[in-house]
C-alpha cells in the first residue's frame, strides 16, 4: 500500500505560541505530504521494495536499488523524520521525562542543562538545512548527532530518541531568520513521554 500522510497527534494551534498554527499547517499539510508523494511515486519504479516498512527503507538505505536511492533518501527520509518530529512535540507542560531517561541524560551530559546547550549547538551548528538528533547507539551511550537535509541517524545505526528540525519551513514564519531563538522555544513543546519511550 501507498505511503499515507498521517494527521497530527494535536490540533494545529496546540503548540501556540512557541510553534505558530500557520507554520504547522503548511509544513504538515503541504511539505510532509509532498515527501510521501514523492516517496510513493519512487516505490512505483521499484516494486520490490513495496513490503519494506519505512523504517526499513530508511535503515537499509544501501541495499535499495541505486536508482531510486537517492528519491527514498530525500523523501523517505523526509517522511520518517516528520512523523517522528511531530510525535516529540506535544502542548507546553503536558508531559515529563522518565526516570531512566533523566538518568541517561544525566550520565552522558552531566546535567539537562548541558544537555540542551549541546544539543543547540549542534542544530545551529548544520549549515543550511536539516536536523540535531538525540541518539542511543547499540551499548546505550546517548549522543547528539547533526545530519543535513533528510538523512537519518538509523542509515547509520543509531537509534533517534529526540529530533529538531531547522529547515528553515519549520520556524521562519514566527522566527524568520532568528533560528536559536526558535531552538530555545522548541524546549517548551518538547514530548518527554514519547522521548522516554524512544530509548526504549
Amino acid at each position: 500500500m501507498p505511503f499515507e500522510l498521517a494527521p497530527l497527534p494535536y490540533a494545529y494551534n496546540a503548540l501556540e505560541p512557541f510553534v505558530d498554527e500557520r507554520t504547522m499547517q503548511i509544513h504538515h499539510d503541504k511539505h510532509h505530504q509532498a515527501y510521501i508523494t514523492n516517496l510513493n511515486a519512487a516505490i512505483e519504479k521499484a516494486p520490490e521494495l513495496a513490503t519494506w516498512s519505512l523504517t526499513d527503507l530508511v535503515a537499509k538505505l544501501g541495499q535499495t536499488p541505486e536508482s531510486v536511492r537517492g528519491v527514498i533518501r530525500n523523501h523517505g527520509g523526509g517522511h520518517w523524520n516528520h512523523d517522528f518530529f511531530w510525535n516529540v512535540m506535544a502542548p507546553a507542560g503536558t508531559t515529563k521525562a522518565t526516570a531512566k531517561l533523566s538518568s541517561a541524560i544525566d550520565a552522558n551530559f552531566g546535567s539537562l542543562d548541558n544537555f540542551k546547550a549541546e544539543f543547540e549547538k549542534s542544530a545551529m551548528g548544520r549549515f543550511g538545512s536539516g536536523w540535531a538528533w538525540l541518539v542511543s547507539d547499540s551499548a546505550g551511550k546517548l549522543t547528539v548527532v547533526s545530519t543535513a537535509n533528510q538523512d537519518n541517524p538509523l542509515t547509520d545505526g543509531l537509534t533517534p530518541v529526540l529530533g529538531v528540525d531547522v529547515w528553515e519551513h519549520a520556524y521562519y514564519l514566527k522566527y524568520q531568520n532568528l533560528r536559536a531563538e526558535y531552538l530555545k522555544q522548541w524546549w517548551n513543546v518538547v514530548n518527554w513521554d514519547q522521548a522516554s519511550k524512544n530509548l526504549g
